[in-house]
């Protein structure tokens, strides 16, 4: 049962991990039914398969004669998929992620209702704006979701299912699978915008993903290699109220021990602390690394 994090009823923990799940999944949904299924984008996952149903169910169902519900799909392929994940990886997907693909089958099915399938806002010769705000969507949804501890289901378990066999890595499992049914949406609708399409929502869900999981930060991570380590110090402790490590080392170069300072700044102290360096010690060695996410003393706490 490791795999699953549970919180008390109506804890504080509680209350926010169902909220993020709820917002995640009405935006998650919003992004599929306002920007991708009235264009027939398909961006992998079971409402991408979704999408390819609807469009081949269209005039079949007399009470569905615009095409099999997409949401409705996805819903009917979440509970097996979840089944079988239980059954094949264990206990890892607890009743979040259940309520989160409930939730936005639900979501998608009103919202789909109330707003049509044809065109809402206008973008049939806008598809690129409609990828873009799409991806934001749908990356922003997921993200939330993540953030609750919960996954979202569908074809991340059948990636889980093929890494177990195949040993292969399962990020790179997910984008194949993700690609297999892009690709059954280009010999569906034959046409190669679609591929084209779905793959730039893919990549920008995909990073909006990692902004909403990691937040935005313009803190960065410096090592600082110097003679007058002693002197930075004192500048980065006293002047800058900043903290840091001091580490020591031996140069490859010469076989001379030196000494390296790891701290972590913002943008414009970083410029200040360049210009000290510069003048301190021209001969100092820094690396700067962009720091997606720091966690700790004086920035984000790790409690949030």
């Amino acid at each position: 049962m490791a795999f699953i994090t549970k919180e008390k009823f109506l804890t504080k923990e509680w209350l926010k991990a169902y909220s993020l799940i709820t917002i995640g999944s009405f935006i998650l949904a919003a992004g599929f039914v306002l920007f991708i299924n009235p264009y027939y984008i398909v961006p992998g996952g079971v409402y991408g398969i979704g999408i390819v149903v609807h469009h081949l169910t269209k005039g079949i169902f007399d009470f569905w004669p615009e095409g099999f519900p997409i949401g409705l799909f996805g819903l009917l392929m979440d509970i097996p998929l979840t089944i079988i994940g239980i059954k094949i990886l264990g206990p890892r997907f607890g009743i979040k992620t259940v309520v989160g693909f409930i939730l936005t089958a639900n979501f998608m099915l009103i919202l789909t209702h109330y707003v049509g399938e044809d065109d809402p806002l206008g973008l049939k010769d806008q598809l690129l704006l409609a990828c873009i705000f799409g991806g934001v969507l749908i990356g922003f949804g997921l993200g939330l979701i993540f953030k609750s501890k919960a996954t979202s289901g569908g074809s991340d378990i059948v990636a889980m299912i093929i890494a177990k066999y195949t040993g292969m890595p399962l990020g790179q499992l997910m984008i194949y699978v993700d690609s297999a049914i892009v690709l059954v949406g280009l010999l569906v609708f034959k046409d190669w915008k679609v591929p084209l399409y779905s793959w730039i929502v893919i990549f920008i869900t995909g990073k909006v993903i990692d902004v909403t999981m990691q937040g935005v930060s313009y803190d960065k991570a410096l090592f600082i290699i110097s003679d007058k380590i002693d002197i930075i110090s004192e500048k980065i402790i006293t002047d800058m109220k900043r903290g840091g490590t001091v580490f020591s080392g031996k140069g490859m170069y010469q076989d001379d021990n030196k000494q390296m300072i790891y701290t972590v700044v913002n943008r414009r102290e970083l410029e200040i602390l360049k210009g000290f360096i510069r003048n301190t010690d021209p001969n100092a060695f820094m690396t700067v690394i962009n720091a997606t996410e720091i966690l700790g003393n004086g920035f984000k706490s790790l409690n949030e």
